[in-house]
């Protein structure tokens, strides 16, 4: 006989309140009614969890702006000073970093180029330390520092904070949450819990919980740097596979007699629409941007090569909507740049295998300016605050800023 643990009503509570925080995390500010209609319980039950929340400084109840005739009704909103998280999106050639209030809004950004190659694990440490003194900067006295999480380009064991196999860092079996919660600590005294994701995983979640993926039941994200990386969020639950190799989709074969991959095989689907690939295709160009600029300026090689990248792209999405039938599908990194001008031969790409009439996906841009893997940071930074809001905000008084 399978024993399990009773649950009392600590539990109860502690989920209760996790669900009303998130919902004003989320959604942003909501009256007790809404509350109430949400999450199924009764109105006296939602009242003492609101006032429970506001007893920590973590939401407030405010005048709603409705237009009725009167008073206006009060509405519960999170505070915004009272608790943020550090997000960083490690990539190839930069890192780029925010810091993030409960509910979602920015309080500053900051980025890091680099153009002589890949961040060493040190050299990426240093950086995020000194970006995150910078952040801090801006951060409101008094604030809650509750998580730091981190999007890497590679498999990930999020466990144990192991990078297990970032090909284009050039990283194996590096355990970056210790590198950097060692640092942080060093510096700042303390730090809460980092979390390590994989960059279009956490494109993924973004997208699913605030942005174009919101009201679907399922969402992929493809993460365009300096290969192609891809997440897969059904039901809510990003799919991570039985050794978290799941979502690798740069590295489907789509050529078998194309071009070597750094994963060891050929003909990857990254070796196509990679930023390389692209490059190597449309001609002479330093850049992205450029080859955009000159197709837009009419250059008939860069057009050309183009509309091979595009080719190859829906070649791949048509892989993906016949495996996963999304309800959307978001291109971020260079995939964005390059999608408005090769939309016709990726639609086409994608009819041959299905006809409009049976695709459901929506092909779409990020819906973020800083980015949805760093919004997806943030999330899963905030992930042990909105799980176990009382107890997480007396463990952060020591981690406030000032």
């Amino acid at each position: 006989m399978i024993r399990t643990s009773p649950v009392n009503n600590d539990d109860v509570k502690r989920h209760n309140l996790a669900r009303v925080l998130r919902y004003l995390h989320e959604d942003g500010e909501l009256s007790r009614s809404e509350l109430v209609a949400r999450t199924g319980l009764n109105r006296s039950t939602v009242g003492a969890l609101v006032s429970d929340l506001v007893i920590t400084g973590i939401v407030e109840e405010v005048p709603g702006s409705g237009g009725s005739v009167g008073r206006p009704s009060l509405v519960v909103r999170t505070r915004e000073s009272s608790a943020f998280v550090i997000a960083f999106d490690l990539r190839v050639d930069r890192i780029a970093g925010a810091a993030i209030s409960i509910g979602g809004r920015v309080i500053a950004q900051v980025e890091r180029p680099k153009s002589d190659g890949p961040f060493a694990v040190a050299n990426a440490t240093e950086v995020l330390i000194d970006c995150t003194s910078e952040l801090f900067e801006h951060v409101p006295n008094g604030s809650a520092w509750v998580g730091v999480g981190i999007a890497i380009p590679g498999v990930i064991d999020a466990e144990i904070g192991l990078v297990r196999k970032a090909p284009n860092l050039g990283w194996l079996d590096v355990n970056f949450e210790e590198h950097v919660t060692r640092e942080l600590n060093a510096v700042f005294g303390a730090t809460p819990r980092v979390i390590l994701g994989n960059d279009a995983n956490l494109g993924a979640i973004a997208e699913f919980v605030r942005g174009a993926g919101r009201n679907a039941s399922s969402v992929v994200y493809l993460s365009g740097d300096v290969g192609v990386g891809g997440g897969v969020a059904l039901e809510g639950r990003v799919l991570s596979g039985a050794s978290g190799y799941a979502g690798e989709i740069g590295h489907m074969v789509v050529n078998p007699g194309g071009h070597a991959c750094n994963c060891g095989n050929t003909g990857c689907w990254e070796t196509e629409v990679g930023r390389d690939a692209i490059l190597r295709s449309s001609g002479d160009f330093s850049g992205i941007s450029n080859i955009i600029e000159a197709v837009i300026s009419g250059d008939a090689q860069a057009i050309e090569g183009l509309r091979g990248i595009g080719r190859w792209i829906g070649i791949g999405l048509s892989n993906l909507v016949n495996t996963f039938d999304p309800d959307v599908i978001v291109l971020g990194g260079h995939l964005a740049d390059v999608y408005p001008f090769v939309r016709d031969e990726v639609i086409q790409e994608i009819t041959k295998s299905r006809p409009l009439f049976e695709t459901r996906a929506l092909i779409t841009l990020p819906s973020f300016d800083i980015g949805s893997t760093l919004v997806g940071a943030s999330e899963i930074a905030f992930a042990a605050l909105l799980n176990d809001p009382l107890t997480e905000m007396d463990r952060s008084l020591a981690l406030s800023a000032s």
